[in-house]
């Protein structure tokens, strides 16, 4: 029997990881939290999630629930999706494989695009054709149609995609498709490019709704089951999860459009470090997230999160807005193994958690970054995950010593080798949304986060020249902490490629009131007062002549004057073309390319602590730890982070542990609290003593 839905008292936030589910427990009404891992095993994941929420101390009939999911993009990325078949306009079943002319690895003469997931024999064409202003020029071929469906269903697949050419402009056919398929084969799964995007190029939209239909029925399989277990727990209240672009939707909307959860999981986190940086008043930041199985980064810049509108998973495009986030392949579990050619690599590959790395005892026999942190003496094989796993060391020693021994290496050499790879493969991918943007990160904090985060921060920020690092509280769980923090979202576009004018201008107050009202519409479905939502304006915008545009955001009050929403736009695409490229002209010709709102229903944030009063405290423990400037094993000091106080202050080395990490202090870096009880990590001036 489904329980009655009701107001809640609390809200939880779940991250599902590649090695840990993180929970973060927000009581609405004092902003306190609670925190709890759960070890994740994909086999049985929604068992781990229960298993996790079972331990929070509240009942689920008193909750809300912001979910933050890998599985869509897991699903991608391991290429176990379904078998899709694809409807398309007649002359356009290849446009998979013809993708665009670039080149986008330049310098790789064995670069390949990846492989269309789907075979040429289950992509058909329909006879019917729209043009570029959306006038019917040939009328759909409904018999067609239907033959061409049938047989695909006869095929076995479990999923169609439909994408029609200039469907963006008038969705008039595929509209009419889509209400056929569904009457004649209601059983099978459908994703429709104008449902999903209302954006042009072709061939971007026709991957965004393939890889759509590829992942809708496991993701859906997913949230059917885990929103059973739920109910059957005793939770009433509406599913809500995690996008790309940092706030939350339904679940049963995310279940129809699973390509909007691919970040759902590394956004939590930059949302997390968002408002933490405003409540800092920290304008630049790097956010880093390691856990078990990649490094996940992203920027803010001048206050604002980095955000674009097209993406690429596993090298195949995917039209949205998203946050910027980078993953490589390196964190927790990633494996240290020789090449072909001899030489030492660390990841991508990861022992995940099942059997992970070898000091688990799980099964897992090769040297992970884990086990090369407890043999240097960097974490505590008692403490880890407040002593729920005890960490078997001879384990990892003999681990690191099978590898040694064919490197012709030392134990401690070898695992400060395998650490130095590590973050190397960190420090290269910082340097790739930094200075390879033109960007100093010099100029920016380091917000180091996740499981790992602590334990590589001082060396990637020493090497990047960055000099002040910020480890949250409860940095482990600190992406469902981002989530809990998450508003409701809900982002809607329309192409329609227009010279800037007085009517254009017009024309973009009429498409951004009914974008604004279908947002608002699908954000009633979780109850939001209207008086909590806000919509914003942006525009695409680009010299007339230019392949590629810029997006400009548009206030609130050029809404209310064509004249001022032409004149304020104009001027601030060519200030910001200046900025981006150096060259701009006021008064060239400028047109609008696509209209995008963005529509948020606030809600209430956990509320952030205040640092302990009292005495600094005294070390917990002594602890011999490698450290790789010292060149040997140094007698360091280990303080209990519970127990910081506002006047704590320690020079490096020095560890500090806490239940679901541990972060490092090496030599020539300091450590103190902020006001808010964050671990504040700070290096030496150049000279200083």
């Amino acid at each position: 029997m489904t329980a009655t839905a009701s107001i809640p008292s609390h809200r939880i936030a779940i991250d599902v990881g590649g090695t840990f589910v993180d929970y973060v427990l927000l009581d609405e009404a004092s902003g306190s939290i609670t925190i709890e891992k759960q070890l994740s095993t994909p086999e049985r994941i929604v068992d781990e999630v229960m298993t996790g929420i079972g331990r929070l101390p509240v009942a689920l009939s008193q909750t809300s629930i912001f979910h933050g999911t890998t599985v869509a993009l897991n699903t991608i990325v391991q290429e176990r999706g379904v078998a899709v078949g694809l409807l398309t306009t007649a002359g356009f079943r290849d446009i998979l494989e013809i993708g665009r002319g670039s080149r986008p690895e330049i310098y790789n003469p064995l670069f390949r695009e990846p492989p269309a997931l789907i075979d040429r024999f289950l992509r058909r064409e329909i006879a019917g054709r729209m043009d570029a202003q959306g006038r019917e020029v040939t009328p759909l071929d409904l018999d067609q149609l239907d033959r061409e469906a049938d047989a695909l269903v006869a095929a076995g697949v479990e999923a169609l995609a439909i994408c029609f050419l200039h469907s963006y402009t008038n969705n008039t056919h595929e509209a009419v498709a889509a209400e056929r398929i569904r009457r004649r084969h209601p059983g099978i799964a459908l994703a429709v490019s104008h449902e999903l995007v209302r954006e042009w190029r072709e061939f971007e939209r026709t991957s965004t709704t393939v890889l759509n239909a590829y992942v809708q029925p496991p993701f859906k399989r997913y949230i059917d089951a885990l929103v059973a277990r739920l109910e059957g727990a005793g939770y009433a209240n509406p599913l809500a999860v995690m996008q790309s672009n940092g706030g939350v939707s339904a679940a049963r909307r995310a279940a129809d459009r699973p390509i909007t959860t691919l970040e759902s999981g590394p956004a939590g986190g930059v949302i997390g470090a968002s408002v933490l940086a405003a409540e800092l008043g920290l304008k630049n930041v790097i956010c880093s997230d390691v856990g078990g199985t990649t490094v996940d980064l992203a920027l803010i810049e001048d206050g604002a999160i980095v955000e674009r509108n097209q993406t690429k998973i596993a090298g195949r495009p995917v039209l949205g807005p998203t946050i910027d986030i980078l993953s490589a392949g390196v964190g927790g579990g990633s494996i240290a193994w020789i090449d072909n050619r001899g030489s030492l690599r660390v990841g991508p590959r990861s022992a995940g958690s099942s059997p992970g790395p070898a000091c688990f005892g799980l099964g897992g026999s090769e040297p992970t970054v884990t086990d090369c942190h407890l043999v240097l003496g960097s974490l505590d094989p008692d403490r880890f995950l407040g002593a729920r796993i005890r960490l078997d060391v001879d384990a990892a020693r003999g681990a690191v010593d099978r590898l040694a021994g064919r490197l012709g290496l030392g134990r401690d050499e070898l695992a400060a080798g395998i650490l130095q790879i590590a973050e190397s493969n960190m420090i290269g991918a910082i340097r790739s949304i930094t200075v390879k943007r033109g960007l100093d990160p010099r100029d920016f904090t380091l917000v180091s986060y996740g499981g790992g985060g602590g334990f590589f921060a001082a060396a990637v920020a020493e090497e990047l020249g960055v000099r002040s690092i910020i480890v949250p509280t409860a940095s482990a769980t600190f992406s469902a902490w981002g989530i809990v923090s998450s508003d409701y979202r809900e982002d809607s576009a329309r192409t329609m490629v227009r010279t800037l004018d007085d009517a254009t201008a017009r024309e973009i107050v009429a498409v951004a009131r009914r974008l604004s009202a279908d947002n608002v519409e699908r954000l009633s479905e979780h109850n939001i007062d209207a008086g909590r939502i806000r919509s914003f304006v942006r525009c695409d915008v680009r010299f007339a002549g230019q392949e590629y545009t810029v997006t400009v955001g548009v206030d609130d009050d050029w809404l209310q004057s064509p004249d001022r929403l032409l004149a304020g736009l104009s001027e601030r695409f060519v200030d910001m073309h200046r900025r981006l490229y150096g060259h701009g002209e006021q008064g060239m010709p400028v047109e609008l390319v696509t209209v995008r709102v963005r529509s948020i229903g606030h809600v209430a944030r956990p509320a952030f602590p205040r640092a302990r009063d009292g005495a600094a405290p005294e070390p917990s423990a002594w602890r011999e730890t490698y450290f790789r400037a010292e060149g040997e094993r140094v007698r360091t000091p280990v303080y209990d982070r519970d127990a910081l106080s506002r006047l704590f202050a320690v020079e490096g080395p020095a560890i500090v542990e806490e239940w679901t990490t541990t972060t490092l202090v090496p030599p020539g870096w300091s450590a103190g609290t902020d006001r808010i009880g964050n671990l504040v990590l700070t290096a030496k001036a150049e000279g200083e003593e």
